[in-house]
């Protein structure tokens, strides 16, 4: 059954994989609880689905506007509150690490190192 189906779907969308996209969308609709519109006849959603479109009884664009639409991911921006002051001076020490020094020893790195070893990205 589902072989003719997608025979008689090709006529209506030539493209097979923009079929497949549009018989799940309209499948995903019938299973959220959308009304159908041609009888059940005891098939499963997705033949439902392709039996709708080859009978056109579902509106083409309509799927593809819900199949792109219902495709889109929308994320929150967080909004940031008060914000500290920039300060460069911070970010330095954050992006150079020091090492750690004992009692008695000078400030500064070891002898043979040099800060130009140590990659410091400029974020502005």
């Amino acid at each position: 059954m589902a072989r003719i189906t997608v025979e008689d779907c090709i006529q209506r969308v030539p493209n097979r994989f923009e079929l497949v996209m549009l018989a799940a969308q309209r499948a995903r609709d019938i299973a959220a609880g959308a009304p159908l519109t041609v009888s059940r006849d005891n098939d499963k959603n997705a033949v439902v689905a392709l039996r709708e479109i080859a009978e056109a009884t579902v509106d083409l664009d309509h799927l593809r506007y819900e199949l792109i639409y219902g495709l889109r991911r929308y994320t929150p921006v967080e909004e940031a509150g008060e914000e500290e002051p920039h300060d460069p001076e911070k970010e330095v020490a954050s992006a150079i690490p020091l090492p750690a020094l004992e009692e008695g020893e000078g400030q500064g790195l070891p002898d043979g190192q040099s800060y130009a070893d140590f990659d410091v990205t400029d974020t502005d």
